[in-house]
């Protein structure tokens, strides 16, 4: 069986703009724009997660011994 490839958070974005699209339109019938409103929110929150992982690894610096810790402006 083959493995799914993990979206991009530029993909899963761009994907959500086209939904966003489609729904601003308003030519999509009732039912469909339901199911594409739940795609477009598990999309957001697909994003909002790779963005809070992104920044909390941006927040880190390594020590000497490789280690991790937050990173701090020291005055």
């Amino acid at each position: 069986m083959a493995e799914k490839k993990e979206k991009s958070f530029e993909e899963n974005l761009e994907n959500l703009e086209e939904i966003v699209k489609k729904l601003e339109n308003g030519d999509i019938p009732l039912d469909d724009a339901i199911k594409e409103f739940n795609k477009a929110m598990e999309l957001a929150k697909i994003c909002d997660e790779k963005l809070k992982n992104a920044e909390e690894s941006l927040v880190k610096i390594a020590k000497k011994d490789n280690s991790l810790e937050d990173f701090q402006i020291e005055n």
